[in-house]
């Protein structure tokens, strides 16, 4: 078995709403020289596969299709 860990982040340029309520709330709360807050999400896949390529060529295929919308997100695969 090995474990992915996916980062999903929005493309430079996208807006990021919650991002932007978020760096606002920080402020709000006091804590200032808070710069640019962007969001974003996190996986972790058990795979039953114990060769390395293979595994990653899985888990690109499961963001590719599912779990990153390509269009305005990337995303960053490690495996354990």
């Amino acid at each position: 078995m090995m474990k992915a860990k996916i980062k999903v982040t929005l493309k430079n340029g996208v807006l990021d709403p919650q991002g932007k309520a978020i760096e606002g709330a920080l402020g709000h709360l006091g804590f200032g020289g808070v710069g640019e807050v962007r969001q974003g999400k996190y996986f972790e896949v058990e795979i039953a596969e114990t060769d390395h390529a293979k595994a990653k060529e899985q888990v690109k295929a499961m963001c590719e299709k599912l779990i990153a919308n390509t269009v305005i997100e990337n995303y960053d695969i490690e495996l354990a």
